[in-house]
């Protein structure tokens, strides 16, 4: 990347935007690309040749929930996305005939042999995530690896935590690297558990951050 599309990218992160229907292609792109040394991503995803279009094709389901039950902010140019959602939307249950539906689409990402770890992440975040008080959901945070290293994520963290603080709300997310934890820590979340769906799995940390009165 050039030094102006460094700057047009730390700026665009310092005000970012609400990403619409329209822009869900390119954040799913992103944030795949984000993900594409993610320790558990690697661990569920099916590991042939399909692997990278896999995590793409996953980033397209994740994004489309995060429109419909949250919001995601990214800036105006795009290169990285935040998806938060409100705790509450995690509280209704999949109808049984819509988990039926969207289940040929994930075996076609974990590939049969890797289903049940998806099953087993899914059920120990489902399990551990803290059900009260209402709270902001940091579901993903990504950004492009060219544009990594630049603070970008900072400060598209940044601009999350202020709103979410507005509102006077605490916010939750799940750490899939240990390299982020010092980051969230910066931001005031702290290590609440180290979750690992099983003995094999990688290790996840899920933090808690207190809403930053006047912050």
């Amino acid at each position: 990347m050039t030094e102006d599309e460094i700057l047009a990218l730390r700026r665009g992160a310092d005000s970012p935007v609400q990403a619409s229907a329209r822009d869900l292609a390119a954040v799913a792109d992103d944030l795949a690309a984000a993900f594409t040394t993610d320790p558990v991503f690697n661990w569920f995803l099916r590991a042939d040749a399909q692997h990278d279009a896999a995590r793409r094709k996953l980033f397209g389901m994740l994004t489309a929930i995060g429109l419909a039950d949250g919001e995601i902010w990214r800036p105006p140019a795009g290169g990285a996305a935040a998806i938060w959602l409100p705790s509450e939307s995690l509280d209704v249950p999949t109808p049984l005939l819509q988990e039926l539906r969207t289940l040929p689409r994930i075996l076609s990402v974990t590939g049969l042999s890797r289903f049940s770890r998806m099953s087993a992440l899914r059920a120990k975040m489902d399990a551990r995530h803290p059900k009260s008080p209402p709270h902001a959901y940091l579901w993903f945070v990504g950004v492009r690896p060219d544009a990594q290293g630049l603070g970008v994520g900072s400060r598209l963290l940044a601009h999350g935590l202020a709103r979410i603080d507005e509102q006077g709300l605490p916010a939750y997310l799940e750490s899939s690297s240990p390299a982020n934890v010092p980051l969230y820590r910066r931001y005031g979340f702290e290590v609440i558990e180290v979750l690992k769906p099983t003995p094999d799995a990688p290790e996840m940390w899920a933090m808690w951050r207190e809403p930053h009165a006047g912050a």
